[in-house]
């Protein structure tokens, strides 16, 4: 079960200044934090607890509150478009206006908001069913706005629905080059979260990890 010892906080602080631009023409990272070498995430996998799934009842979205406010009007959704954006530009109302968006998943970049989603690397149900239906609203919430590990990812928004709540097992990204950092940005997730994986989750991160 979860340890609240682990429960993360965003807490990244942004500026803003009514009528301004901020951000503009500045390269992102475009990579979440805290992504484990390939050994690391092996080790980490080794450690999981073997569980098979729990019951998805209670489950729903809303028992995951996202996305929430992270300083001034910038929620958790546009501190990853910053983050993982190229030239990003954002108005007053932390609203991104301009910039372009590689999604890792499958190598394709946007330059309209609308086409980018963000992605739960673990999605929330996958989530629930592995522990987190133990945890307090309080708890979920924190875990679907993480922005201190590589938990939130801008995505092509049909390739994210593609995924939708499917683990490694059920799910790959369309782009095998994608899968060692995908594995290992899963594992550390589960990790951080102490969130069991099942026999076969963990036989795909397994190989996806030795991809890299």
């Amino acid at each position: 079960m979860f340890s609240s010892g682990k429960l993360r906080t965003a807490g990244v602080t942004v500026l803003l200044t009514a009528g301004a631009l901020v951000g503009a023409a500045g390269t992102a990272s475009a990579t979440p934090p805290g992504i484990p070498s390939p050994a690391t995430a092996a080790s980490e996998l080794s450690g999981l607890t073997v569980a098979a799934d729990g019951s998805m009842d209670g489950y729903s979205r809303d028992e995951f509150p996202h996305w929430h406010t992270v300083e001034g009007s910038c929620d958790t959704r546009e501190e990853v478009l910053k983050r993982d954006g190229d030239g990003v530009s954002v108005d007053s109302s932390c609203k991104a206006t301009a910039g372009s968006w590689t999604s890792p998943y499958d190598g394709e970049t946007w330059t309209e908001t609308s086409d980018v989603d963000i992605d739960h690397m673990v999605p929330l149900a996958a989530a629930w069913r592995s522990g987190a239906a133990g945890w307090t609203t309080a708890e979920r919430e924190a875990f679907a706005n993480d922005l201190d590990g590589p938990q939130l990812w801008a995505v092509t928004d049909n390739v994210n629905q593609s995924k939708s709540d499917q683990t490694p097992d059920q799910w790959k990204p369309p782009s095998e080059s994608a899968w060692c950092e995908y594995a290992s940005a899963y594992v550390r997730v589960k990790h951080t979260w102490d969130l069991t994986v099942t026999s076969a989750e963990k036989a795909a991160l397994s190989d996806m990890l030795g991809t890299c």
